[in-house]
């Protein structure tokens, strides 16, 4: 649609940059914890950024700001709740993952954590946490791929289909053959790089249309409610539910494999706290701009887009806004996006199948070349299933995610909050938390009862599943309260 030989090549240089750092990790990944971890070596700065990098996705340029379109206002909700997840993911579960993980046998993910943190006799609590963890990270994963497809269609016009396997094939290069490092630094420069695309795209259609009060003027005369934000799209004031259930995607970040395995990576504990700081910094700033994207796009645009078209709005503004090369430039920042988040997905969900279910089920072996193949080859056989589930065109990006954040909130956040916070939390109390909050989202999403989103009694009767079935298990063995209190008194 946009074929340009200025965008081309634009977008030629980043990708070959992106490969360029994966070729550089693959001859720096010697076994399963450089590929998983990288061998806990990161600092305050990439820690963050990819952190967050990871965590927004294209669903932060493309979806957010595609519900912005038609929301208005009332697309902050979302961004509220999810700047409050992140302080409190940040604040309190941090620095008590990164030491506890490291205390519990050095643990590399968030299934390993679980079985070692309890002492587990068998290998139930693993692999019920890999399977869940595979199941959402495919949804999770082919949104990405999905935002990756729309982009090369709507830039360069190619086929949806041939768009997202071009997507998928550059993010599973690097994730292949760079492991942790690669997708880490990766993230580093394309949180960067979203960071100054989605600053510099509605600030840039604000001063063409001649300042922030002739803008938004000129939203409010498009739509009297665009600063409502209790006001829907379909012209009717929120209700408690509903607000609950936007504010609700700040209890996802308790849960997020590939968002707390940051976390776990960081050099020293300590640095986390300069760490937060840089992402609440970007975050609160980036969600904002996000909402501002769709709102201004409203206006600044005189084609209503429409359907799953309003989720390419910050594509058209771009494209409508720059000169080829720089606006090649910013649209690679969307597919930083996706790709970010999309490799850190990958290899969680390869690392879960390789560590927590091959070596636990297949083949027990310490062999790391092997085991460091499985997890490589798990990276395409996952994203071959997660191309598979995002061939329809249609599939709203903003849907795929709300269901996978959703599927690992409940999941494992109250999991991982009874582990880190309660004492008296038992294996047989995680696991029914797990398959509890798992399931309640699954069978709530399909049912949609009373409109309210599937985290929040997802979450809900998870935690009251760990607490009933702890409570009646038998008390934790001595060597887990001992590690337990070993964590505690170091001033967390």
């Amino acid at each position: 649609m946009y074929n340009n030989i200025a965008i081309v090549l634009a977008f030629a240089c980043y990708l070959l940059l992106m490969m360029f750092i994966g070729m550089y990790y693959y001859r720096r990944t010697h076994n399963m914890s450089d590929y998983i971890l990288g061998g806990r070596k990161l600092g305050p700065w990439v820690t963050s950024m990819s952190a967050e990098a990871s965590d927004m996705s294209g669903w932060m340029l493309m979806g957010l700001p595609g519900f912005a379109y038609i929301a208005g206002l009332n697309a902050a909700w979302i961004a509220l709740g999810l700047a409050l997840g992140t302080w409190a993911n940040w604040r309190f579960v941090a620095k008590r993952l990164r030491k506890y993980t490291e205390l519990a046998n050095n643990s590399l993910t968030l299934p390993d954590f679980f079985q070692n943190r309890f002492h587990s006799q068998n290998n139930i609590l693993r692999i019920i946490s890999a399977i869940f963890i595979l199941i959402f990270f495919i949804i999770y994963t082919s949104s990405g791929f999905v935002a990756g497809g729309k982009l090369f269609n709507t830039v360069f016009g190619i086929p949806y289909h041939y768009a997202l396997f071009l997507g998928a094939f550059v993010i599973v290069f690097y994730t292949f053959a760079g492991g942790f490092l690669a997708v880490c630094w990766t993230d580093f420069i394309q949180g960067v790089m979203m960071f100054i695309a989605i600053i510099i795209v509605p600030i840039s259609a604000i001063i063409v249309l001649g300042g922030f009060s002739t803008s938004f003027t000129a939203m409010h005369i498009i739509d009297p409610n665009v600063f409502n934000p209790f006001y829907k799209p379909d012209h009717t004031q929120m209700n408690f539910i509903e607000i609950i259930s936007l504010l609700g995607w700040g209890l996802g970040y308790f849960g997020q494999p590939h968002i707390l395995v940051r976390f776990m990576a960081i050099k020293f504990s300590s640095e986390l706290t300069r760490a937060s700081k840089i992402a609440m910094t970007w975050v609160i700033i980036s969600l904002s701009a996000s909402v501002l994207v769709g709102m201004v796009g409203k206006v600044f645009l005189t084609t209503t887009l429409t359907k799953s078209n309003t989720e390419t709005v910050f594509l058209v503004l771009t494209h409508s806004l720059f000169p080829p090369f720089i606006a090649g430039l910013i649209l690679s920042a969307v597919l930083a996006a996706i790709m970010s988040t999309a490799s850190a997905q990958l290899l969680v969900a390869a690392s879960a199948f390789s560590q927590d279910f091959y070596q636990t089920v297949i083949h027990s072996s310490d062999n790391q070349k092997e085991l460091l193949w499985v997890g490589r080859l798990s990276v395409i056989i996952i994203a071959v299933l997660a191309v598979l589930m995002g061939i329809n065109p249609n599939n709203l990006i903003l849907d795929m995610v709300s269901y996978a954040w959703a599927g690992f909130g409940a999941c494992f956040g109250p999991a991982l909050l009874a582990s880190l916070f309660w004492r008296r939390a038992t294996s047989r109390g995680i696991i029914a938390g797990i398959i509890t909050g798992g399931v309640t989202v699954i069978i709530w999403k399909h049912f949609a009862f009373w409109g309210l989103y599937e985290i929040i009694p997802g979450f809900i009767f998870s935690l009251i599943a760990i607490y009933l079935i702890s409570i009646f298990d038998k008390t934790p063995s001595k060597e887990i309260t001992d590690i337990f209190d070993s964590v505690k008194q170091s001033n967390i």
